[in-house]
Formats: structure tokens, sequence, C-alpha cells
């Protein structure tokens, strides 16, 4: 480490401390001060280690003076490191507003690589890795949720969500519902710890597999769809009209309408609809 002011981005174990790498190690026994979401979290990691550096408390919604304390700690030369409960810090955790305002006062900010639940569960999905997308967690409540995820129906992509134990559930029972029983899904459980779980299965048969075992209900959950492989003839425009049609009328009839509109193949659109029924 050299003696320019620097705010380090400290990724930490999801789980099995031996995964804590030692440069992240060396750089929270440099530094003059660890900011953390939760100190009473971190002060256990920090004494497995053996590190005695100062530690405060940062989260996104700390207040204004708050944040310009550890800035002006940056100001005055002195290094600053910057960790979350578990993972990497930013990925769906705090952090954003620190480093923006570091960034943009000419600080220069490193990050310490190491554990990230998104990355490793995407590791073992057996999901396309190529191209993914990382959503954050899913809305709590099921109507928003199910918007979500009939928006995201004809996405390619693999689409990766944090999910909280208690609603794990109902978010794959709703992935059944949004974008149909066959998609494959995959709960990705208690990552790096002693009950770690990884399952692949349609998401109607996840569904079945969870709700018959409460241990899956528990614990970290990071939960991976598959991307939409179905047909690519089908323009969104078409899609659109077909969803407005059919939120009013069967089926078949809305189908045989969008197709008179469309100039697209009555048993295309049919078929389309069956595969992605509307939510409720």
């Amino acid at each position: 480490m050299d003696n320019t002011p620097t705010l380090y981005v400290v990724a930490t174990p999801i789980g099995n401390l031996s995964d804590m790498v030692p440069r992240a190690i060396e750089v929270l026994q440099t530094v003059a001060l660890i900011a953390a979401e939760d100190t009473r979290h971190s002060r256990t990691l920090l004494t497995h280690f053996d590190i005695r550096t100062p530690l405060c408390a940062y989260h996104d919604h700390s207040n204004s003076s708050e944040l310009e304390r550890l800035l002006a700690h940056l100001r005055e030369g002195k290094s600053l490191a910057l960790i979350s409960d578990a993972g990497t810090p930013l990925v769906s955790d705090p952090g954003y507003r620190l480093v923006d305002l570091a960034l943009r006062e000419g600080i220069k900010v490193v990050p310490i690589p190491g554990a990230c639940a998104v990355i490793a569960a995407l590791s073992v999905a057996g999901l396309p890795s190529d191209r993914f997308m990382f959503e954050g967690f899913l809305p709590a409540k099921q109507h928003a949720r199910l918007g979500v995820l009939t928006a995201l129906q004809r996405e390619r992509r693999t689409m990766i969500f944090y999910e909280a134990p208690h609603r794990v559930r109902d978010s794959i029972a709703d992935i059944s519902a949004a974008m149909g029983a066959e998609r494959v899904v995959v709960l990705a459980r208690e990552i790096t710890k002693l009950f770690e779980t990884v399952k692949r299965l349609p998401a109607s048969e996840l569904l079945e597999w969870v709700s018959a075992d409460r241990n899956q209900q528990r614990g970290e959950c990071v939960l991976l769809i598959d991307g939409f492989k179905g047909d690519e003839g089908i323009p969104t425009g078409a899609i659109e009209v077909l969803n407005i049609l059919r939120a009013d009328l069967p089926l078949k009839q809305a189908a045989a309408l969008c197709a008179k509109i469309s100039g697209l193949k009555k048993n295309q659109l049919y078929q389309y609809g069956l595969d992605f029924p509307l939510a409720d």
C-alpha cells in the first residue's frame, strides 16, 4: 500500500470466514479507519482476524454529517476501508454515496475483490453466464413483484435476484405464474455455509420442492431464472397489443383480433398466450 489517501472497497466473506482474502486482511489492518454497515456484525469478523483498526458505522441512510466526516478523514490524507455485512459492498449493499462523492473529489478508490453471492451463485447454476442481469431484490408486495416478472417474460439473459427467505416460496410461485411453469429456476441458498443448497428445476417443480421442506425457506437466498428461449418472431408491439386485448377478452378471441391487426399467425399468438399467461 502506498501513502496516497485511498478509499478501499473491501469484500468480506458471505458465510465461510476462510474465504477472506489475504489482501483484504492486510488492508483492514493498515487503514486508519473502517466504515461498516453494522459495527456489531463486523466486529466479529475483525476479532477473528485480529484486526484492531477503529470502526465506525456507515450506510446509505447515514446523514450528511456522517458522510462528511468520512470524506474529511480522506481529505486529511488518511485511508479508509468500506465494508458491508457480507460480500462485496455496493452489490445491493450500502456505499454508493460515499464512493460517488470520493470520486467527484478526485480521491483514489480501490476495489479489494472477494466473495460475491451473485457471481458465486451464477458459477454453479448451470445457466448461460455470457450475458446476465442482476436486479437486486424483487418487490415485497405480490402485485409489484408480478409486474416486474411479467415485464421480464421475454428477457433472454439469465436473471438474478436476491430474495428474503420468508418470501422465497411466494417469489418462485410468481415466477411460475408470470414466466411459465416450465421456466428453469435455480435456488442458491446459504452459499459457502453449512447448509449450502443449489437446486435447479422447472419453476413449478421447484415450488413444490421448496413448499415440502421449510428448511429451504431459511437463510440467504439467490434466485436465478433462465432467459427466454421462445420464438423470436413476435415483435414487441404485437405482444403489447395481444396483452391489451386479452386483458378483456378470452385468449382465443384476443389472438384472432391481434392476428388481424398485426398480420401474424393466430396460432402463434395463441401459443404465446398459453406460454405466458397474464398475471392476476
